[in-house]
């Protein structure tokens, strides 16, 4: 692992609960009001790994390991994904694939632990995190598949790599396709609005949140972690599409994409400071737009190598 591999995953680690408070700056001042501070999702982890868990007689083990296992996928995910134009912690031919499995597999355990606890609140929670998932994948791969045809490489380094301002120039409307279908996969996999409402305490109207109602204490530091990780590794996707036409590299590339982070993290804020939450009814008729538009960037990409 070179020096900048190590790097663009040490920035993910550290930075990552950075975002959710610049998001929530943003949508207070919208509002007109301070806002907590830009650190305070650090205080709060702090405070939280320093307190003890509860534990419900009904859960088991699946409950206790979940928020462990779900922080091992999201960083996995992280060390995949190349960040400032420098290659990810780990590279090979597929990994976009493992890439997509992490992120999976993060979302299993949490529906798991959800329904582990025998809440109908969390039972119903993990069932429209599911319903959601199952069209949002679909165009999550649909995206990484355009890119892979689009560069021809199946790693992720490997189309970040590929990726420049000529690529851009030859394929523009497939590239903005694919970063908005991959801006609304970024809103529905952090529960994002119109998606889901983070900050919602009603638990009919709750996706996410409603799920890991039941942790505490470190538990729910590490799930915390993990969906601050999550916002990261997928807004680190819609960023690295985004300044690639600007072709720079080295400190000032890593540069450009913090400051894209900052820049994506306050176009949510503003998103949801405008919007409110969409009916659940409404909401697949979204993630099936994102398809659409992957699929419809796939194929002018087809169109274009034939």
């Amino acid at each position: 692992m070179d020096t900048w591999r190590g790097l663009a995953l040490l920035s993910g680690l550290v930075l990552a609960p950075l975002l959710p408070g610049v998001i929530n700056r943003v949508k207070a001042l919208v509002a007109g009001r301070h806002g907590p501070p830009l650190l305070q999702g650090y205080w709060d982890l702090a405070k939280l790994l320093r307190k003890g868990a509860v534990y419900s007689r009904t859960t088991t083990w699946v409950f206790r390991a979940a928020p462990t296992v779900g922080l091992a996928a999201v960083v996995a995910a992280l060390a995949l994904v190349p960040a400032g134009r420098s290659p990810g912690a780990v590279a090979f031919a597929g990994d976009l694939i493992l890439f997509a499995y992490c992120l999976g597999l993060m979302r299993f355990v949490t529906v798991l632990a959800a329904m582990d606890t025998g809440s109908a609140f969390e039972g119903m929670g993990a069932s429209r995190e599911v319903q959601f998932a199952a069209v949002a994948e679909p165009a999550l791969l649909l995206a990484l598949a355009t890119l892979a045809r689009l560069t021809g490489s199946l790693s992720l380094t490997g189309i970040d790599a590929g990726l420049s301002e000529a690529t851009w120039t030859a394929a523009a409307p497939a590239l903005a396709l694919i970063g908005a279908a991959l801006l609304i996969v970024f809103l529905a996999e952090n529960a994002r609005i119109p998606i889901d409402d983070p900050n919602t305490h009603l638990e009919l109207t709750m996706i996410h949140e409603v799920m890991v109602l039941d942790y505490s204490g470190p538990d729910l530091a590490f799930v915390l972690y993990g969906a601050a990780l999550k916002l990261w590794v997928l807004g680190a996707l819609i960023v690295e599409v985004a300044v690639a036409t600007l072709g720079v590299t080295g400190p000032a590339g890593a540069g450009i994409f913090l400051l894209g982070m900052v820049v994506l993290a306050m176009a949510v804020g503003v998103v949801e400071s405008v919007m409110a939450r969409l009916s659940l009814l409404k909401v697949p008729r979204l993630l099936v737009a994102a398809g659409a538009l992957s699929l419809l960037a796939f194929t002018l990409v087809l169109r274009s190598v034939a």
